[in-house]
């Protein structure tokens, strides 16, 4: 008796880890958001976003999110015009790409909860330009299968890893500013939806 029911709960894990871990997610846009912060004149600072963003992770742990560079959103046309066409050049690198693999991690999310992934290993392609980053990453998975990753502390993007210093500096000239930051913080909040 006591054998069938191990096996009864054992049978019952493997597929509920068999669904969880070996399941595909997409990136819920309408509750995803990546932002981050400008600091200009040394004491101004600025938070800005992008609309639109596409991600997935698929059944191998592999996560990709895909940020439409296009889709920044400071508030002011002007400026979001400047930063497409003179700081991200977008008609040439139209995209910022995230990747990383979670396989590993998603071991421990065996049952709805939240944890704190620390220094998860990812890749930031950005302006032709490919840059190792290690994120810290707050995870929470609910009943249905549905992810929610945030980061736990932002991420440093520096300019000068990425060619983009030329682009800041001719930003600051164009608005006549004494300093624009070239290293900014950046957060993230992606919901992604058990398919």
């Amino acid at each position: 008796m006591f054998k069938a029911l191990a096996i009864t709960g054992l049978s019952l894990s493997s597929l509920f880890m068999s669904n969880f871990v070996f399941a595909n997610w997409l990136l819920d846009n309408d509750k995803s958001q990546v932002s981050f912060v400008s600091i200009k004149k040394d004491t101004i600072a600025e938070a800005h976003h992008f609309t639109a963003i596409e991600g997935k992770l698929n059944d191998k742990g592999e996560f990709n999110v895909y940020i439409d560079l296009a889709s920044v959103e400071t508030y002011i046309p002007i400026r979001n015009q400047r930063l497409t066409s003179l700081l991200f050049e977008v008609n040439t690198f139209p995209k910022a790409v995230l990747t990383a693999n979670l396989k590993p991690s998603l071991a421990i999310l065996k049952k709805p909860g939240s944890y704190v992934l620390k220094g998860i290993s990812a890749e930031l392609d950005f302006h032709g330009n490919k840059k190792s980053l290690s994120i810290d990453v707050l995870v929470n998975s609910n009943k249905s299968g549905d992810l929610t990753l945030a980061s736990f502390n932002p991420v440093i993007i520096n300019s000068g890893d990425f060619g983009v210093t030329e682009g800041v500096k001719q930003l600051q000239e164009l608005a006549g500013l004494p300093s624009i930051a070239t290293a900014i913080p950046v957060s993230f909040a992606l919901t992604l939806n058990k398919q």
